[in-house]
């Protein structure tokens, strides 16, 4: 699913200078295209998890961003675990 800015605004419950903020910060780096920002699933959950550590778990803009570099590292070794996976698995045949 696709989301424009309001889109996303409103299924997220966000405020626009929030948004504007996490988009300043690149926490949020929707694809652009001539009509504005595109907000991919991608996008919308990452909103949703800096919404979350936010109101619900008190963390502050540096503790976001600690978070998200640690998920952005996360997800970098899990997709390099899947293709040491696979290139073992065509070695093997």
């Amino acid at each position: 699913m696709i989301m424009n800015k309001q889109e996303l605004l409103t299924y997220a419950g966000l405020e626009g200078q929030a948004l504007e903020f996490w988009l300043e910060q690149r926490w949020l780096v929707p694809e652009q295209a001539h009509t504005g920002a595109r907000f991919s699933d991608k996008d919308v959950a990452r909103a949703l998890l800096i919404r979350d550590l936010k109101t619900d778990f008190g963390v502050n803009d540096e503790g976001v961003d600690v978070v998200l570099h640690l998920v952005d590292q996360l997800h970098g070794l899990r997709k390099a675990l899947r293709q040491l996976q696979g290139d073992l698995q065509e070695t093997r045949r």
